[in-house]
């Protein structure tokens, strides 16, 4: 009987510390990468959109007649050279000599090329060079992250896991499974599920973070089951006097 009580005891202590320990896969990113294998980014450009800050300076071969196209030009604290245009309702900028210029859609790239071709056929300018730059880019990072918030860059372009990196990780808590994306472009919404602990989106046109994206993490549950840790001390003392009145329960119940 003494060996039957004994099993029992040995049985829901077992399922105590199993419920409290989650899958190593649940928390470690990438389970999935175990060779060498190159990924192809997909890597999708972003389209300039209206109340976009623009940062565009116009140079050539004749530095004194290319001033008269950066007129705006000024310095921000890290003296770096500037000239912000906003992009109205309608879609369009108003530049210096060449006026409205409508930029809705197209990529910094595109916009480049246009006021290029532009400077050229007008025969404005001699082997004119155009850098267009967005300048109030940012993304916003929610929930089960250390440091949730919206950020700013300057980059061409940065990753999700970079994204996250500004946030500071995900805490223990988040599910990483189970990232959301949520995506607007054109007036549209777009809502993507991330798992972080496969490479399956590296390939993706999701892999790279757009302006205005927002990152959600979910909790993974009010009880942290990660990696052999109780991260509660009232749920760890809680299921522990459940065990035990159960445990006793059973051993009264066998005599």
């Amino acid at each position: 009987m003494n060996f039957i009580k004994s099993d029992y005891l040995l049985i829901i202590l077992s399922l105590f510390f199993l419920s409290s320990c989650s899958s190593k896969k649940e928390v470690i990113y990438f389970n999935d990468i175990n060779s060498e294998k190159r990924d192809e980014n997909i890597f999708s450009f972003s389209k300039i959109q209206s109340n976009d800050i623009l940062s565009i300076i116009i140079s050539s071969s004749s530095a004194e007649l290319s001033m008269v196209y950066n007129m705006n030009l000024a310095q921000n604290q890290s003296n770096t050279l500037y000239q912000g245009y906003l992009v109205n309702l309608e879609g369009k900028i108003s530049l210096p000599i060449l006026g409205k210029v409508y930029v809705k859609g197209l990529s910094l790239v595109e916009l480049e090329d246009l006021l290029v071709k532009k400077l050229i056929d007008g025969k404005h300018l001699k082997d004119p060079i155009v850098t267009a730059r967005l300048m109030n880019a940012k993304f916003t990072v929610l929930g089960e992250v250390n440091n949730p918030g919206t950020y700013t860059f300057s980059e061409q372009n940065i990753s999700i896991l970079q994204a996250l990196g500004y946030a500071g990780d995900l805490t223990i808590n988040g599910k990483r499974e189970n990232v959301l994306l949520i995506r607007e472009e054109d007036n549209a919404k777009t809502y993507i599920t991330i798992d972080m602990t496969s490479k399956s989106w590296f390939g993706s046109p999701y892999y790279y973070i757009k302006p205005n994206d927002v990152l959600y993490i979910n909790p993974n549950g009010p009880k942290v089951k990660s990696a052999g840790y109780i991260g509660n001390l009232g749920n760890f003392i809680a299921v522990i006097s459940v065990s035990l009145s159960l445990a006793l329960t059973i051993i009264l119940l066998t005599k």
